[in-house]
């Protein structure tokens, strides 16, 4: 029997765990044990820390006679039983629908998708084994392929909660933390001015760009908002799942679709930024959209939304954590918004380059 999202649920009492600074959490023997007993997975052969993603969130990759299962704790922030509970109606749907993905494990009493215990909150999936993103042609047209069964499959999708909307399409947010980043930074000289001008007036430009096309009156419908390919599991150039489904929330598809062109054809390499190409990967963005074609066609106005919304998505992905930190990842914040500024001016030049070669 599929579980239940359910956002209610008794026995909520007491605090949540706690961390020092830069380590990742961990799960308590005491609450290890509780947690599981949620859960009827049989005799337990083995239990170790599966140290992926967000440092806030443990994860337990455990072993038992019913097969092998991920246990997550849900990091603060991202654990409103509202949210969550939408996010786990979106994906118990998918699941029915035979969509790849990890398939969220009931309560024992309850049947419920999540289990809330002390102020924490708490999901269990099959564990599903895969590679990450190969890089390949075929893997590409597969991932362009799977978006697009998302976004079929979830053409008249309801939830009785309320998703969430908002993108990286003309967000106030980013001019905010476009304009934060110097005292991050604790840089105003005029080279940084000129570059932050630079990116400001691009997303600008590409925003206004995008709305003259008319995306405010295109449909809107559940998106993932997150398609990257850490958000996959592939084998043999096939996805076998997809994963995160946190950031899924109402939007116009091609939104979805022009961050998936972005990440699957975008070139870095080492973390010498000044050494990356200016150009994408025109094969992988080509192969992604003929993936996508396979099961959906996008109409004309979208396909010429694509490099401007291409350019909105890589200053916003790039501008959010620069602002908060300084830095991206382990790079440098100035010598990343100066590669950012190299691939901004290579898509508006070659703008017209990538929507002849969408329709073609």
């Amino acid at each position: 029997m599929q579980p239940i999202a359910s956002p209610i649920q008794s026995g909520v009492s007491g605090t949540g765990q706690t961390r020092q600074a830069g380590q990742r959490e961990q799960f308590s023997a005491e609450e290890l044990a509780i947690v599981l007993s949620h859960f009827d997975i049989g005799t337990i052969d083995s239990i170790i820390e599966f140290p992926r993603g967000s440092r806030k969130a443990p994860k337990l990759l455990i072993t038992s006679e019913q097969g092998k299962f991920l246990l997550k704790r849900r990091a603060r922030g991202k654990d409103d039983p509202f949210k969550v509970a939408f996010s786990h109606s979106l994906q118990l749907f998918l699941a029915s629908k035979q969509f790849p993905l990890p398939h969220l494990i009931g309560t024992r009493s309850e049947n419920n998708s999540m289990l809330q215990w002390r102020n924490g909150v708490y999901e269990l999936f099959e564990y599903i084994p895969g590679q990450g993103y190969p890089q390949t042609l075929e893997a590409t047209f597969d991932s362009g392929r799977v978006l697009a069964l998302f976004h079929k499959l979830l053409l008249d999708f309801k939830s009785e909660w309320q998703p969430p909307n908002g993108s990286y399409h003309q967000a106030p947010a980013v001019e905010q933390g476009l304009k934060a980043i110097p005292s991050t930074l604790s840089s105003g000289d005029g080279e940084m001015t000129r570059l932050l001008s630079f990116l400001l007036e691009n997303y600008q430009k590409a925003a206004k760009t995008v709305d003259s096309l008319g995306l405010d009156t295109w449909p809107r419908q559940i998106a993932h908002a997150d398609w990257h390919p850490g958000n996959m599991l592939f084998r043999e150039n096939h996805i076998v799942a997809v994963i995160d489904y946190d950031a899924a929330r109402l939007l116009a598809r091609v939104i979805d679709v022009a961050n998936g062109c972005l990440q699957f054809s975008i070139i870095g390499g080492e973390e010498d930024v000044s050494r990356w190409p200016d150009y994408i990967d025109e094969s992988r963005y080509k192969r992604f959209l003929r993936g996508y074609d396979e099961v959906m066609l996008l109409s004309q106005a979208e396909i010429k939304a694509l490099p401007w919304l291409m350019i909105e998505a890589l200053i916003a992905e790039a501008v959010f954590p620069i602002a908060a930190t300084g830095s991206f990842g382990r790079m440098e914040g100035a010598s990343f918004l100066q590669m950012v500024q190299r691939k901004v001016q290579w898509l508006s030049r070659n703008s017209q380059k990538l929507i002849d070669t969408a329709e073609g």
